[in-house]
């Protein structure tokens, strides 16, 4: 455990990278996003890569962002559509705990504001609900820990996670 990254995945909306960044602080790792290295990588904003290139060549270019991250010691706060890429997830999977972070599809679609401006990669005629349909079993599919997330606060969550990896 002492040497492994926590890869948190889940829905746009479900707090990964502000769990991501209290559960590093709690457990003295690093904390990458890793929406800001497909930005960084692009050198563009997530939701112009969509509007630019498209969902599919989105999911190439998260994918090999993911691909190249090399850590030990990390949180990694992913992107919602990470799971739509199996090389990344399973090395992702091969150095790290997968945390699937689970909300209710309401209290996403409570979260979520501007779908487009959160780089939210919707498929035409496509609607939050079927994409946390089509999503859900995939998340499930990949996570070492399923961490229901509804009605906790950041520090519970973050407790609970501490808790069932150690």
């Amino acid at each position: 455990m002492e040497h492994k990254n926590i890869v948190l995945i889940g829905m746009p909306g479900a707090g990964k990278s502000t769990v991501g960044v209290v559960l590093a602080k709690k457990l003295g790792f690093a904390f990458l996003d890793s929406d800001l290295v497909i930005q960084s990588r692009e050198g563009k904003l997530l939701h112009e890569i969509i509007e630019q290139q498209g969902v599919e060549r989105f999911w190439a270019v998260e994918e090999a962002a993911n691909l190249s991250i090399d850590a030990r010691r990390t949180v990694i706060a992913t992107g919602g559509s990470v799971i739509y890429g199996s090389r990344a997830m399973e090395h992702l999977g091969r150095d790290g705990i997968i945390i699937y972070l689970k909300l209710s599809c309401r209290e996403i679609a409570g979260r979520l504001g501007d779908l487009n401006e959160r780089g939210v990669t919707l498929r035409e005629g496509q609607t939050l609900e079927t994409l946390y349909e089509e999503r859900t079993p995939l998340y499930e599919k990949y996570a070492h820990i399923t961490m229901e997330c509804e009605n906790l606060s950041i520090r519970e969550i973050v407790e609970e996670i501490v808790h069932r990896i150690k």
